[in-house]
């Protein structure tokens, strides 16, 4: 077999679109459920006065939660045998929990204390992210065993991103429906719109569970026996627990996986803000309601260009390969931070918009990219182990995205003291810092997506070894 071989998707591991799309539903409540927890709790401040450090906790104190149930919601999703299949229940109960926690956590009473606002939003927040936690898990798992075939997998993760992208569209108009004056203040208007987002997430969260059907729904290991976690004993599953985290965390290539998205996504996201201040300080000089304008046309020209990355990368995905398309599709993207450093012309400010879409292939391409190659990854493990383990995989590589975005929205704050930015200055910035704030934009994204095609270029499930790993997987389990 040539090394340089495609393989045809066979008619038979071909996704209905129709049920792509039924994926993609839950793509787009995970996403909308994240963006509204994260979006919407600016209300904490501008409505109910709390301050804006406390508010900055009860936003990463869930997520210490999620290092521990993650993992734990994936081993459960991986071991569990029910006659509705291992992931599905989880997705339609943990869909509908999470919809009701969440409009009761924006159920505020008005007038109470900051240590009452404080402690109610934190203990409701903390049952929301489980029941977040028990919907979006097995929905991740999901999604990696749906279908054998190395192309389709990434036809199907292009899909469900597409559909997912819808999220951050609306998202940014949460603000203004909140402030709709027939509400009364944006307290009630968080409130209506907690309803309107959980009612939402619901009925499209629960079309997976419904319309989907597992292919390992009772998947019985190399040696035969089922696994199923209420057969083990206590001891059994935390045993089965430590030896199923101990092989996703070692196994090699998930880690470059892993590596390498922590590098493109957190690259971006610790210098996200930056690009901001630049426009304001550097190219209006201080002109706010200016900058605002160029700042929502990047924006809008990024969104729109992240949906035809996303299409493109699923095209080129399923005829050069994964690694290949990661490679252009980063390469661009490393490209357009780097010239964005010419863009920054103060003489002709919207130079800028040229960047945003060479920028765009490298957060359009990741989500689609990975998530297939992390199925490839799972069928590689399942070979050598004979376990399958796609929830804990899933879980652990949402956890470290999670846990890295945390770090780098924290790091960026000490980034921007670094160059000296004084916001008391206003438009008299010094050049100094203003020179620091575009190398900072530029050259971290730019460097940490280099080092991330070095590290997938060390990953080793190729087209070839992917198809390799299935026939060797079909002929174990008698599959003809």
């Amino acid at each position: 077999m040539s090394k340089e071989e495609h393989h045809t998707t066979n008619p038979q591991d071909r996704i209905p679109f129709s049920h792509k799309v039924a994926y993609g539903f839950g793509a787009l409540a995970n996403n909308m459920l994240a963006a509204a927890s994260g979006g919407m709790m600016i209300v904490l401040n501008l409505g109910f006065g709390m301050n804006p450090a406390l508010v900055s906790w009860l936003g990463s104190i869930p997520r210490l939660m999620d290092a521990l149930t993650d993992p734990i919601m994936g081993y459960l999703s991986d071991n569990t045998k029910s006659r509705w299949g291992r992931r599905r229940p989880y997705i339609f109960g943990g869909v509908i929990a999470a919809g009701i926690i969440f409009v009761i956590l924006w159920q505020l009473p008005a007038g109470k204390s900051e240590s009452y606002y404080f402690m109610y939003f934190l203990v409701v927040s903390l049952v929301f992210y489980l029941g977040y936690t028990v919907f979006a898990t097995p929905w991740v798992a999901l999604g990696y065993e749906l279908t054998p075939d190395y192309h389709e997998r990434t036809r199907l993760m292009g899909v469900q991103n597409f559909m997912g992208q819808w999220a951050y569209i609306v998202a940014p108009w949460f603000l203004v429906f909140m402030e709709i004056d027939a509400f009364g203040g944006i307290q009630t208007g968080a409130a209506v719109l907690a309803v309107v987002v959980a009612v939402g997430c619901v009925v499209v969260g629960v079309v997976p569970a419904i319309f989907l059907r597992e292919r390992f729904a009772d998947f019985s290991g190399s040696e035969g026996e089922a696994t199923q976690t209420g057969s083990k004993g206590l001891l059994g599953v935390i045993w089965g627990f430590v030896q199923g985290f101990r092989y996703t965390v070692t196994n090699r290539d998930f880690l470059l996986l892993g590596l390498a998205t922590f590098l493109v996504f957190n690259g971006f996201q610790l210098i996200a803000s930056f690009q901001t201040y630049v426009t304001i300080y550097y190219l209006y000089g201080g002109d706010r309601e200016s900058a605002a304008i160029l700042i929502g046309w990047f924006g809008s020209v990024a969104s729109v260009s992240t949906f035809l990355v996303i299409i493109l990368t699923t095209y080129l995905g399923s005829r050069i390969g994964k690694r290949r398309t990661f490679f252009i599709c980063v390469g661009i993207s490393a490209v357009g931070y780097g010239v964005k450093w010419f863009c920054y012309n103060p003489e002709q400010p919207y130079m800028l918009l040229l960047c945003a879409p060479p920028i765009a292939f490298g957060l359009g391409s990741l989500f689609t990219l990975m998530g297939s190659m992390i199925a490839d990854v799972c069928d590689l493990d399942e070979l050598k182990t004979g376990e399958r383990r796609e929830g804990m995989y899933g879980s652990i590589f949402w956890w470290v995205v999670k846990l890295g975005m945390a770090v780098a929205i924290t790091a960026s704050g000490y980034l921007l003291n670094a160059t000296g930015f004084d916001v008391a200055l206003e438009g008299a910035q010094s050049e100094q810092t203003l020179w620091w704030l575009r190398i900072y934009d530029v050259v971290v994204p730019m460097a940490s997506s280099i080092l991330a095609i070095g590290f997938i270029a060390l990953y080793s499930i190729t087209e070839q070894r992917a198809y390799e790993v299935r026939e060797a997987l079909e002929e174990r389990r008698g599959v003809v």
